[in-house]
C-alpha cells in the first residue's frame, strides 16, 4: 500500500513562493552553471596555452559532452519530475521507485555511451567538423572526455533530483567542488607541466570524478522516500515514465549537438570560400555557442529550481500557487536574458578576449558572430521556462515539441538555406531567426495552458458553492 505525505507538511505547498523559488533556483542556477563551465574553463586555459587550434579542437569534442549531458537531464529531470509528482499525489512508494530506477539507468547509459564513444572517436569527430589541422588535439582531448562520460552523467542526474528532494545546496556543492579542482588543476596541467589540451581533459574529469563521489554519498541520505535495493530494480512502467517526463530535456540539449555538428560542418565550408577561411569561423562561432550555453544553464536553473515547486502544487491540485511560481520564474529569466544580450551587443568584446588574444580577422567575426547569432537571446528565456513547465505539470509531448522545434524544425532549415543566400554570415542568422519562431510557439502554448490553468483554478473555488 502507498504511504500518504500529508501535503500541509511539505514546504512546497506551505512556504512563500518567491521564497521557495529563490531557495531552489539560485543553488540549481549555480549547479548548472558551473557545470557548463567546465568546458568554458578549458578553453579558456587552451587558448592561451595552446592557441586557438586547441579551442577549435574542444568544440569538435565539445557536441559530445553535450549529448552526454542531454542524456543525464533526460533521466536525472525525468526523475525529479517523477518524484515532485508522486509526492504531491502522495505515492511515496511510487516516487521511490523513480528515483532509483533513474540512478540505475543513468549508470547504464552512461557506460554504453562512454564505450561507443571511445570506440569510434575518429569518424565520430570527422561528423563533428573536425578539420586535418584540428584532428591530433581533438583525439587527444576527447579520449580522456570520453573516460569521464560516467561520472559527469550520474552525478548530473543525482543532481536533479537531490534539488527534487529538497537540498538544492548540496546539489550545488557537489557541482563546485568538481569546478574548483577543474579551475586549479588546468593551469597546473597545461603551463607547469606543459600537458597541452590532454592537461585541460585531465582536470576535467579529476573534478567530474569529485562531483559523482559527493553526490553518490547522498543517495542514502534522501528526505522524502527512504530508498532500497529494489528500488533500484530496472521496471520498464516506471523507465518510461522517467524518460517520457524528461524528453524535454533531453531534446533541447540533443539538438543542441545536432546544431553544432551542422553549424561546424557548413562553417567549414562557407568559411573556406570567405576571407576567414575554415578554423576561424569554426573557433569563434564555437565560442559564441559556448558562452550561449552559459546563458541556456542560468535559464535552465531558474526553470528546473521551479520544477519541483510547480510539479508538486500541480500534483497537489493547488493552482493558484502554479501560477504564481509560473509568473516569478518567466519574470527573472527575462531579466537575465536581457542583460545577457546587452553585453553580447554592446561589450562583445569583452567576452572574446577571455578566450585567448588574438588579432584581426578573428576578432573581427567574433564580435559579428556575437552580435548576430544571440541576437534574439532575450526570446529564448520564455521558451525554456515554458519547455520545463510543460514537463513539471506531465505535458511531455507539448514540453518535446517545444523544445524540437527551436533547435530542429526551425533551425535546420534555416540553416541549409540562408548560407545559399550570405555566405557564412547566413549560418550566424540562424540563430536570431529559429529563437524568433520558437517563441511565437512558445508563447501560444503557454497562453493556452495558462487558460486551462484559470478554468482549473476556477473549478476548484466554485467546487463547495456547487455543493
Amino acid at each position: 500500500m502507498e504511504k500518504e505525505v500529508p501535503e500541509r507538511k511539505s514546504p512546497f505547498a506551505t512556504e512563500p513562493i518567491g521564497r521557495l523559488i529563490l531557495k531552489f533556483a539560485v543553488p540549481s542556477v549555480i549547479a548548472l552553471l558551473v557545470n557548463s563551465l567546465y568546458n568554458i574553463v578549458d578553453q579558456i586555459f587552451i587558448g592561451w596555452g595552446v592557441g586557438y587550434l586547441g579551442n577549435g579542437a574542444t568544440n569538435v569534442v565539445f557536441p559530445i559532452t553535450i549529448i552526454a549531458l542531454a542524456l543525464a537531464m533526460m533521466i536525472g529531470n525525468g526523475g525529479a519530475a517523477f518524484l515532485s509528482l508522486k509526492l504531491g499525489e502522495g505515492k511515496v512508494d511510487l516516487a521511490k521507485k523513480g528515483v532509483g530506477n533513474a540512478v540505475a539507468l543513468v549508470t547504464i547509459v552512461s557506460i554504453v555511451l562512454a564505450v561507443v564513444f571511445l570506440v569510434f572517436i575518429n569518424p565520430i569527430l570527422t561528423l563533428f567538423g573536425a578539420t586535418d589541422a584540428l584532428r591530433d588535439y581533438a583525439i587527444e582531448y576527447g579520449v580522456i572526455i570520453g573516460v569521464g562520460l560516467p561520472f559527469m552523467m550520474i552525478s548530473a542526474a543525482i543532481n536533479s533530483m537531490i534539488r527534487a528532494d529538497g537540498s538544492p545546496k548540496y546539489a550545488m556543492f557537489s557541482m563546485i567542488i568538481g569546478a574548483i579542482l577543474n579551475v586549479i588543476l588546468d593551469p597546473v596541467f597545461i603551463f607547469v607541466f606543459h600537458m597541452g589540451v590532454q592537461g585541460a581533459a585531465i582536470a576535467t574529469v579529476v573534478g567530474q570524478v569529485a562531483s559523482f563521489v559527493v553526490s553518490a554519498v547522498y543517495l542514502p541520505r534522501f528526505k522524502t522516500v527512504r530508498l532500497s535495493a529494489p528500488a533500484f530494480r530496472l521496471s520498464g512502467r516506471t523507465c518510461g515514465n522517467i524518460v517520457t517526463f524528461g524528453l524535454s530535456s533531453f531534446i533541447t540539449q540533443f539538438a543542441i549537438t545536432i546544431v553544432m555538428a551542422l553549424t561546424n560542418n557548413l562553417l567549414a565550408v562557407y568559411g573556406a570560400a570567405s576571407i576567414y577561411g575554415s578554423e576561424i569561423p569554426l573557433t569563434a562561432t564555437g565560442i559564441v555557442m559556448k558562452v550561449n550555453q552559459i546563458l541556456i544553464s542560468i535559464l535552465l536553473g531558474i526553470a528546473t529550481g521551479t520544477q519541483p515547486i510547480i510539479g508538486f502544487n500541480y500534483g497537489a491540485k493547488n493552482f493558484h500557487r502554479v501560477k504564481k511560481a509560473l509568473e516569478i520564474s518567466l519574470i527573472a529569466s527575462e531579466v537575465v536574458s536581457i542583460v545577457a544580450f546587452l553585453i553580447f551587443q554592446f561589450a562583445p568584446m569583452s567576452v572574446v578576449i577571455l578566450f585567448g588574444s588574438e588579432e584581426g580577422l578573428y576578432n573581427e567575426f567574433a564580435v559579428k558572430a556575437f552580435r548576430i547569432f544571440l541576437m534574439l537571446c532575450p526570446l529564448t528565456g520564455f521558451q525554456t521556462v515554458a519547455a520545463v513547465y510543460l514537463q513539471a505539470v506531465g505535458k511531455p509531448v507539448q514540453s518535446a515539441i517545444l523544445s524540437l522545434a527551436r533547435q530542429i524544425i526551425f533551425f535546420i532549415p534555416a540553416a541549409l538555406l540562408l548560407p545559399l543566400a550570405l555566405g557564412v554570415d547566413g549560418v550566424l542568422w540562424t540563430g536570431p531567426v529559429a529563437d524568433g519562431l520558437a517563441f511565437l510557439l512558445s508563447l501560444g502554448l503557454l497562453i493556452h495552458e495558462h487558460n486551462h490553468l484559470k478554468r482549473e483554478h476556477r473549478l476548484q473555488s466554485e467546487a463547495p458553492d456547487i455543493a
